[in-house]
Parts: structure tokens; sequence; C-alpha cells
């Protein structure tokens, strides 16, 4: 559910479709498609506000219409009437399917440590949001809306920070997750530890119900690890700018030529990363009364750390 940000970069990221997500300053509608890592952090960090389609809307409801129906006829279908893993050969009555999936959420909140930040915990809760909004997991609009609303009143659960199993998902700390949406768990509201109901009760909010499939499309996602990943790229990227506005200053403190920064020699060089770092270098220093004053010096080149930097920052891009 993420699509990479990459400005100026055309054609070589497959990731970079365009975003049904729109944008306006604090304010992102959720349509289904690909998210962008700028739209989870200004979610995650700067708390935009956020709003549910009325194309997920009617995706999601068409979805729910297919997994209410295979409940009412009884079909054994994986995680909505049968058991999960080794039990998956369990078929589970009709009056039990509810119990289900709340047990579920509950036997997999087993998560140890320090909870997550509420930056990480905002953005995985977004990317949940945004996967079931495509209308492919089953679920009722109401879990989507209540997970954007729980955005939107800035209830942040409380989810340990050790306990995912990976690639298979996110499975504990979604769980942990997952209770608060059903008035269980433990969450942070107005600066407040409380138990999840308290913390929906304070918000005007009305915990759920789970319904058959619901508690399985919730937990099994790898939304934790992908919100780190976009929180980390984001750090990098701002990084990676930073170390170049102190290299400029560094260039003009040793009064360092710009010729190193010429846009030729990186276009025949051909790393696109390595082109980038050069381009916003020579912007940096683009007005420099100080180059201006040396141009005419006896110095042939200057130290590598200077002359060769758009080299070392564009590996760091690519």
């Amino acid at each position: 559910m993420l699509k990479a940000a990459t400005p100026g970069r055309k054609g070589r990221n497959t990731m970079t479709k365009t975003s049904s997500i729109q944008e306006q300053s604090s304010h992102i509608i959720i349509n289904g498609q690909a998210l962008s890592s700028a739209e989870v952090i200004v979610v995650a960090r700067r708390g935009a506000r956020v709003t549910l389609g009325h194309r997920s809307i009617q995706r999601i409801r068409a979805a729910r219409v297919v997994i209410d129906n295979i409940a009412a006829e009884g079909k054994k279908i994986y995680g909505v009437t049968t058991g999960f893993g080794h039990l998956s050969s369990v078929r589970i009555q009709q009056e039990q399917l509810v119990e289900l999936q709340h047990n579920l959420l509950r036997s997999h909140a087993a998560g140890v440590g320090e909870p997550l930040s509420e930056e990480v915990t905002r953005a995985m809760m977004l990317l949940l949001a945004a996967s079931l909004a495509r209308g492919n997991s089953g679920v009722r609009v109401e879990i989507v809306q209540l997970l954007v609303a729980m955005l939107n009143a800035g209830i942040c659960p409380l989810i340990p920070s050790r306990g995912s199993v990976g690639a298979s998902g996110d499975l504990a700390p979604l769980a942990h997750l997952g209770l608060v949406l059903i008035g269980e768990g433990e969450a942070l509201y107005k600066g407040q530890h409380c138990s999840g109901a308290e913390a929906l009760q304070q918000a005007g909010l009305t915990p759920l119900h789970l319904q058959a499939k619901e508690g399985l499309a919730l937990i099994n996602g790898t939304h934790l690890m992908e919100a780190i990943a976009i929180l980390a790229l984001a750090d990098a990227q701002t990084l990676v700018q930073t170390a170049e506005v102190a290299c400029a200053m560094s260039l003009e403190g040793l009064m360092g030529s710009h010729v190193p920064l010429d846009a030729r020699i990186h276009q025949r060089r051909g790393q696109h990363g390595q082109q980038v770092s050069a381009a916003h270098l020579r912007q940096l220093v683009r007005d420099s009364e100080i180059n201006r004053s040396h141009q005419n010096c006896a110095r042939v080149q200057d130290p590598y750390t200077l002359r060769c930097a758009p080299q070392v920052f564009g590996a760091v891009r690519d």
C-alpha cells in the first residue's frame, strides 16, 4: 500500500503510480489505491485528518456481501467458518463465528517490550485502513470508519514493540491494535493511559463487535514493518539533504571549486542519485560571492571529501 515518493525521477520505480489519496494540506482522502510516503508522514507526524472516500465504501460493501453469503451458507472457508492453523479442519458453528474472531485478537495480543512510538502506531493504523479500504478483505465499512475516526480523534493504541513474526504477518502488533476497536486492550488518549473502552468512550466512539473474517483481516498484514520502513525512509531523505547542506557550507568555508558539480560530469556517469545530489549542491552554492572571489586561484583540485561529495551522496540516494 505504499507508493514511493521519488521527486524528479521518472520510469524507474515500479511503485510510482498515481495515488488516489488526495492530499489537501492537512487532509487526505482514502480511495483504495497506493499511499505515498509523504501522505503517510503527514498523518503520522503532523496529525492530518483522514476521510474514507465513496469509491472505497462501495468496494468494501460489495466484498462484505460475499463474506456474509458464505457465512450464511455454511461453506467451508478458512478463517471464516473454520479454525486457524492446525485447527483449520475444525468447523465453526454459526453461533460461534463472532466469538472466533474476537478470540483470534485476544490470543494473538501477546507482544512484549516498550510500546511503539505514537508516530509508528499512527502510520500503522493508516496503512491498515488504506489496505482494508481496497475492498479485498471482506470487512464491513464500520471497521475502516472506526480506524479513521480513531486516527482523527487522536486515539493511539498501546502496542508492544516486540513480537512480530515478520513476513508471515505483524500478527501480535495488529492484534493489540484490533483489541481497541472492540473496546479492549490499552490506549493513549490526550496524553492519558487508559483502557481501549475508556479511550473510545471519551472520544465519543462506539466499540465494534467483529463479524465473520474481520479479526483475521485485521491481523493478517505487514503494516507495522511498512510503517517503520516509511518513517525510516523519510528520516534518511532528510538526513541526506541536511548532509548536502553541510557539504555546501564546507565547500564555501574551504573556498572549494564548483567545477566538480558541473552537470555534464554527472550526466556522463549516468547515476541518477549522483545527478540529483550535484544539482542540489549547485543550487545551494549558486549565488556564492565567496566562490567568485577565488575563481582565478592557483589551486588545481580540492580534497576528495569536497570534489567527490555528489558521488557519495548519490550512492546514498540510490
